[in-house]
């Protein structure tokens, strides 16, 4: 499997959705005055889609695991985040299941683009056309 730019990468893909579930749900009232909060799952689902990027961006096989490592990072940090808005009600039990699950979807995925790219490695084999 060969990408030829970023946009085509199906994990990416993945992530640019689950940044725009946080969006939606911080837009709502209960996010309106609690600025930290908001802005700081904001950072961290950011994070996801642009750690895959930089790594892509930067076509340095010695890094692509450290990058997407961060991103997986990033994953569990929005799904900490939201454990919190839980527990302090600005979420419901089905926005906090569907969100969690979201994040848990796409930590698999990063997980499972990392162990492809490694045996990629091994294999000398780049994946960029």
């Amino acid at each position: 499997m060969k990408f030829e730019i970023f946009e085509d990468i199906p994990v990416w893909k993945s992530s640019l959705e689950a940044t725009k579930l946080i969006y939606d749900i911080t837009s709502k009232v209960n996010f309106s005055k609690d600025f930290w909060l908001r802005d700081q799952i904001r950072r961290a689902v950011i994070s996801i889609s642009s750690n895959i990027v930089e790594w892509y961006e930067k076509h340095n096989n010695n890094e692509l695991i450290r990058y997407l490592r961060i991103a997986k990072w990033s994953c569990w940090e929005v799904r900490n985040q939201l454990h919190i808005w839980f527990a302090i009600w600005y979420i419901t039990q089905e926005e906090f299941e569907e969100s969690k699950n979201t994040f848990i979807e796409l930590s698999k995925q990063i997980f499972w683009f990392m162990n492809y790219l490694e045996n990629k490695r091994k294999e000398s084999e780049f994946i960029r056309k």
